[in-house]
């Protein structure tokens, strides 16, 4: 997605060979316009997916997912990193551990939200080595959904996330794809001939 490309360029910070900050547009301050954007391109890669549900997790999936959700016509739903006086009787669980925070968090997701006839579509900001989307996919189901794709707003290529989604049989859809971050630059793989852009 050229759109989001450029943002990153324009935008984003390359910390190291391995983190990339877009702090500005989706992880702390939300680009509205952007997120339309997204959410528009969502709905069309995965229109023919019969999706009833969004599960994303708290808190920088959801402006992307809520988006996605307006356009495909369905709710969004998503898993809460913490545990909350309201948010306590049979819950949908797993753990995941941040690549970006190096920190493990058990996530839950209210059981009344998810049933055996969804068909859901999880959506997540970035796809590093896979944790967040396998844990989504966990909870998922454990509700007896099915998840009929994963959507990802920034995959970084380079390392195994998505490659251990699709060993599992997913369908991923990433609207940016760093292959590098090597020399503080941003490189994409260019979707339509898989070279380096």
């Amino acid at each position: 997605m050229r759109l989001l490309e450029e943002k990153i360029i324009s935008e984003g910070r390359v910390l190291s060979d391995q983190v990339l900050k877009v702090d500005s547009f989706l992880n702390h301050q939300i680009d509205p316009f952007l997120m339309n954007e997204i959410g528009k391109e969502f709905a069309l890669r995965f229109a023919n997916e019969g999706i009833t549900k969004i599960v994303t997790l708290e808190s920088s999936g959801i402006a992307p997912a809520v988006m996605a959700g307006l356009y495909m016509n369905v709710p969004v739903v998503f898993a809460r990193k913490r545990k909350s006086l309201t948010l306590t009787d049979d819950l949908l669980s797993a753990s995941v551990h941040s690549f970006t925070k190096n920190e493990t968090n058990e996530i839950s997701i209210s059981n009344k939200y998810l049933d055996e006839d969804d068909r859901v579509l999880v959506i997540d900001d970035f796809l590093a080595n896979g944790q967040a989307a396998l844990g989504l996919v966990e909870i998922v189901k454990q509700s007896g959904a099915k998840v009929n794709g994963i959507g990802i707003v920034i995959e970084k290529s380079f390392q195994q996330g998505a490659e251990k989604l699709k060993e599992f049989g997913f369908r991923v859809e990433s609207l940016a794809r760093i292959a590098s971050l090597s020399n503080g630059e941003v490189q994409f793989i260019n979707e339509k001939v898989g070279e380096l852009v």
